[in-house]
């Protein structure tokens, strides 16, 4: 069985209750769920969230060593995390493919939030369309 890993940074514990009215009213368990529906038989969806910047890291030098294909939200972290980009760096480094994914569009945000520092290292970046941002980075790395 293929895995993919579906990794969120901090506050997206929260989604739901945190500001709806930019990430919407669904939950991270909803997103485990509607991630699962769509998937092939063979392939299971390993979603994990964190507020801890070093359990994040640590789970991008796990996706390194196993070669597992990962889905990065990396939230607040995305602006100024140089040891998260790192990580990430070491996946894509890898050859190991790394989609960073945003549920709002950040340059249509707070100045702050148009920079981020993961995306240089990042295979491909989908933004601003929810769910849809994951539903898309998955539909990518199932069909490659």
């Amino acid at each position: 069985m293929r895995t993919v890993l579906v990794l969120n940074g901090p506050n997206l514990n929260r989604l739901g209750s945190r500001e709806p009215e930019k990430y919407g009213s669904e939950t991270i368990a909803d997103l485990r769920r509607e991630l699962a529906e769509i998937c092939p038989a063979d392939v299971r969806i390993d979603l994990r969230q964190t507020n801890d910047e070093a359990e994040l890291m640590s789970w991008l030098y796990e996706a390194t060593d196993e070669r597992i294909p990962v889905i990065l939200n990396p939230a607040a972290f995305t602006h100024y995390s140089y040891a998260l980009r790192d990580a990430a760096a070491q996946v894509t480094g890898a050859g190991v493919p790394l989609i960073e994914v945003h549920l709002t569009n950040p340059h249509a945000r707070e100045a702050f939030r148009h920079t981020s520092v993961i995306s240089g290292v990042a295979t491909g970046v989908i933004a601003g369309f929810g769910f849809d941002s994951y539903r898309l980075a998955l539909r990518h790395l199932l069909d490659r």
